[in-house]
């Protein structure tokens, strides 16, 4: 038998571009997670310290302020804010999953798009960076590797994780499917604003998350989490001062929910609008048989026809070799003095 257990999404809004209280804010929701029973909590991208929707909204070289304290605010993997929620893990025995930017040990303005899954024991289970920032997100993070495409063995099943657009990337998801996933967790932002909303035609992120998520648990054949950040009236109120014309473009984008799917792709429950957290009972043992339909890393692939290959080293900007030079081999050296 596999297991059954109860899953909580986070819908809520990070205390914007304030990773200490956000992360006391984590603690609380991670708490109030486990005490309703959650063998597994997940937070929506980079929940730590915000995400930066000021790159949709003004041109770049009127962001640098915000540039800044975006660096300021975003945390490293090792540092006290981590730390911190790494304890919370472990004292509520609950695996959390989180989306924070994080910050470069050799960089002061290099940053990621960031998720982390950590274990009930408070252990970094996996440490992922979204391969590739999508459309305005570049102007704020970097690209990451494949060193977090991993799927991870808990003793609540097979867990991977994806955030934002790369649910969109089929070779991203086949490569977690290809590792045996069983629940499937994404994360997005709170808004994404692609047009001026007068103009019409903008991007529907509440359609184009259920799509891509659906897509993912029909294909897989797994559970699947899609948690979503909210912006507040502080966050709101900041952007608009910051740029009067954001507030009409913040007024008429579409806000994503929070939800949860089966390995079918069907909705499980009901969405979650309004900040709080949403909960759902997973049972892995209904992964099963929709594989007798489409198995495609089992019997539904040719393997003979297509060959996937995925680099998971971790990318570092130099190598660099301390020490004294190696001794000649005593046949060159010999060599030389002939």
């Amino acid at each position: 038998m596999l297991p059954r257990f109860k899953a909580a999404a986070v819908h809520a809004a990070p205390v914007f571009l304030d990773a200490a209280a956000t992360t006391e804010k984590a603690v609380a929701l991670i708490r109030e997670a486990a005490r309703a029973g959650a063998a597994l909590v997940a937070f929506p991208e980079t929940f730590i310290p915000a995400f930066p929707v000021w790159a949709a909204l003004s041109a770049p070289i009127d962001n640098h302020d915000l540039f800044a304290r975006m660096a300021e605010q975003s945390v490293r993997v090792d540092g006290p804010e981590i730390a911190r929620i790494r304890e919370a893990a472990k004292a509520s025995g609950i695996v959390v999953s989180i989306g924070i930017s994080e910050r470069s040990p050799v960089s002061v303005g290099c940053l990621w798009n960031t998720n982390l899954l950590i274990g009930e024991d408070g252990s970094l289970l996996n440490h992922h960076r979204k391969l590739v920032p999508t459309f305005y997100e570049k102007l704020v993070w970097a690209a990451g590797d494949g060193a977090g495409l991993k799927v991870v063995e808990t003793s609540i099943g097979r867990i991977g994780q994806l955030i934002c657009g790369e649910n969109t990337n089929p070779l991203a998801r086949y490569s977690l499917m290809a590792q045996g996933e069983q629940f499937h967790i994404s994360s997005w932002p709170p808004v994404w604003p692609t047009r001026r909303p007068k103009g019409g035609g903008n991007y529907d992120v509440v359609a184009a998350n259920r799509i891509r998520t659906a897509a993912h648990c029909f294909e897989a054949k797994v559970f699947g989490l899609a948690t979503a950040s909210v912006l507040d009236k502080a966050a709101f109120d900041l952007l608009a001062a910051h740029d009067p014309a954001a507030a009409e473009v913040l007024e008429g984008t579409p806000r994503p929910p929070t939800f949860f799917l089966d390995p079918t792709g069907a909705q499980i429950g009901e969405v979650l609008q309004d900040e709080g957290i949403l909960y759902a009972e997973i049972d892995l043992n209904a992964c099963v048989e929709p594989k007798q339909f489409h198995d495609v890393v089992g019997y539904y692939n040719r393997f003979d026809v297509f060959d996937l290959a995925v680099n998971r080293r971790r990318l570092e900007p130099a190598q660099f070799r301390d020490g004294p030079p190696r001794a000649a081999e005593p046949a060159a050296a010999e060599a030389d003095g002939a």
